[in-house]
């Protein structure tokens, strides 16, 4: 199969609110894996209008993910960071995969289930197909691999599926295109990190999500200073002390949320940091919490307020990324074209 050796594709939707539970699980990796290998960050706006969005405030949160991107350390220049929408191959490829994909597996997507909830007839059509446009994502840019989360596995899987079917009901094709035994990546997952998924600092069964009603529930990235401190010390905890050890978080969510974000935040593991507090009040570890959280996330929400007071320097960087990504992805398409049996000029 002729691929690149390693190539990281991932998106972020534009929804606004980016909060901590975003950092760890997805823009912090992405900035770790820049380092060696090649990168493409997306912000992903056709998968945000799967449902209502306001115009202008869709327009906002694009900028807003873009800042938070460059805020966190994303060189634009070493890696493409562009917005979905300014690459037209994104929804001409995940038309071409809606017709290999089966109905079958979409329904087995729960996700949409979860978000459609009992009142499916009414939900719009690209919410169903949103897992097929997130396959065309990766797979227009033949990405090896692609960071996520425990909750995204699913549409991964189903990507692999969609590339195998590709691959297999079009052979002779990509043989006869010189593409060898396949055109598309099995593309891998790569989860990694103590605090992958972050849990609602009021309930520690909860995924920390940007639409629970209190504020409280997250840190948001652009909170202040007062801000943080404030949400870690009313954070929800229960009456015992830290254990030493990993077995004894065992029925405590809150603590062990709280003590994932620690370890994710200071590159460490849980394990380390109960050997730290094992025995300490969480008024203690509280404490020493806060002081992470400040010195980490303070920096970044400064300088997202900075970029965004400058909108034309967001769009210049979207623009640049937009143009570099098209080179890829027209000619995956042109490729793509070519094996389906589709005439071009």
């Amino acid at each position: 199969m002729a691929t690149v050796a390693e190539r990281i594709f991932s998106g972020v939707q534009p929804t606004g609110n980016l909060h901590l539970g975003n950092y760890l699980g997805a823009i912090k990796r992405f900035v770790e894996l820049q380092k060696d290998r090649e990168c493409i960050y997306c912000v992903v706006d056709l998968h945000a209008i799967t449902v209502w969005q306001d115009p202008d405030e869709l327009r906002r949160h694009t900028r807003e993910v873009t800042a938070a991107f460059i805020a966190c350390g994303i060189d634009p220049k070493s890696n493409i960071v562009f917005n979905q929408s300014q690459v037209s191959g994104h929804a001409e490829l995940g038309w071409i995969l809606n017709c290999v994909a089966r109905m079958g597996w979409l329904n087995r997507m729960t996700q949409f289930k979860e978000k459609a909830g009992k009142d499916r007839e009414n939900v719009s059509v690209g919410l169903f197909t949103y897992p097929t446009l997130m396959a065309a994502d990766i797979l227009l840019y033949r990405a090896t691999h692609v960071p996520v989360g425990e909750d995204q596995k699913q549409h991964l899987e189903l990507t692999r599926d969609i590339a195998q079917k590709f691959n297999t009901d079009f052979a002779p094709n990509i043989a006869a295109n010189g593409h060898g035994d396949g055109y598309f990546p099995l593309t891998e997952p790569l989860i990694a990190g103590p605090a992958t998924r972050v849990m609602s600092l009021r309930d520690g069964a909860k995924k920390m999500s940007k639409s629970e009603p209190s504020d409280f529930s997250r840190i948001n990235l652009t909170d202040d200073a007062d801000a943080i401190a404030n949400k870690v010390r009313r954070a929800k905890t229960d009456p015992e002390p830290l254990p030493s050890e990993l077995e004894g978080m065992k029925g405590r969510p809150e603590a062990d949320n709280l003590v994932g974000i620690f370890a994710a935040l200071s590159d460490t593991t849980k394990e380390a940091v109960l050997r730290d507090f094992g025995g300490a009040q969480f008024s203690a570890f509280k404490a020493a919490l806060v002081e992470l959280s400040v010195s980490k996330l303070g920096p970044i929400g400064a300088e997202m307020q900075r970029l965004m007071g400058d909108p034309a320097s967001i769009d210049a960087i979207l623009k640049d990324g937009a143009e570099r990504a098209r080179v890829i992805a027209d000619q995956t398409i042109r490729d793509v074209k070519d094996i389906v049996g589709m005439v071009r000029s």
